[in-house]
């Protein structure tokens, strides 16, 4: 568990990092400037327009950035964003607030200056169903409602994905649990789907984790059907961290490992064995055993 648990801290800091990067302190209005790249997405190949945010505060200077539809930016257009140096005039309106830009795009570059205007309505909402924004565990400046208005604005988070959360009953969830809900895309179909494939006590950082490393109720079945139904959940997500695929199982097992555990599985990883390497200790006498075959692969089997 504390090998794990090693592993996981770097990403639990991203998450933590992340959360800072969007949760930035406010003193009056919130102004800065903003820059955009319009690109192809490497996950589904779709063209979305990289938007970047940063302003200056007493700590330094603060940024945040995501991927937006072009549909996100009211004002904008393609033709806008390819064209050399156009002057231009964009809104991103989410519930939470209006980010209103200005500035210039030049062959798919932009930059320019940007003001926010929060929506206290959203507030109040968010209120009335638990969630103060001006009482984050992680405050540390004045005006903290807007700053983090202006995260949720920028990161999407509705009174709609507040209300799934509430009704799939992850427990008492803090505000900057929504942040991170909007980061992993976490709704109450991931948390649904996942206790119906065996884990019904999941915490909202559980399905966190299942998130970062892409356990869900597509990846449980696949494990069962190789045999191994009930697994804990650290055991699938050990499982993610090592690469264990379909593919690795099927490949061991044909070598004629035909009932390893999990943990024996990610031994083999860890020293890059695979089936050539098996077949060729075997060839040279060395016995199916996976601790034998760890002997072989550091120089000490004799």
């Amino acid at each position: 568990m504390s090998k794990l648990r090693n592993l996981l801290t770097p990403f639990l800091a991203l998450i933590v990092i992340a959360i800072g990067n969007y949760v930035i302190v406010a003193q009056g209005a919130i102004t800065g400037e903003w820059t955009a790249d319009y690109r192809t997405e490497r996950s589904d190949g779709t063209k979305k327009i990289q938007l970047n945010f940063s302003r200056k505060s007493g700590k330094g200077k603060n940024q945040m950035g995501s991927s937006y539809a072009l549909s996100d930016l009211r004002g904008l257009s393609e033709s806008q964003i390819t064209a050399a140096n156009t002057p231009v005039r964009f809104s991103v309106v989410r519930e939470a607030g209006t980010i209103d830009c200005e500035g210039a795009f030049n062959n798919g570059k932009g930059k320019g200056t940007f003001t926010f205007t929060p929506n206290g309505d959203f507030f109040s909402a968010m209120r009335s169903r638990g969630f103060e924004f001006d009482q984050s565990k992680s405050r540390s400046g004045d005006d903290w409602q807007d700053s983090q208005l202006f995260a949720a604005a920028t990161l999407n988070v509705t009174v709609a994905l507040a209300d799934d959360l509430l009704a799939s009953d992850f427990g008492k969830l803090e505000t900057d649990d929504l942040f991170k809900a909007a980061i992993f895309k976490i709704d109450g179909k991931f948390a649904r789907e996942m206790k119906e494939t065996g884990f019904p006590n999941l915490t909202f950082d559980d399905l966190v984790k299942a998130r970062i490393f892409k356990v869900d109720a597509d990846f449980v079945r696949e494990i069962a059907k190789l045999g191994w139904q009930n697994q804990t959940f650290e055991s699938l997500v050990k499982m993610r961290i090592f690469k264990i695929t379909p593919e690795f199982v099927a490949e061991v097992r044909a070598e004629g490992f035909t009932d390893l555990d999990i943990e024996e599985l990610v031994k083999l990883k860890i020293f890059n064995i695979d089936g050539a390497f098996i077949r060729q200790a075997r060839s040279e006498g060395v016995p199916l055993e996976v601790e034998k075959l760890v002997q072989k692969k550091i120089g000490v089997f004799r």
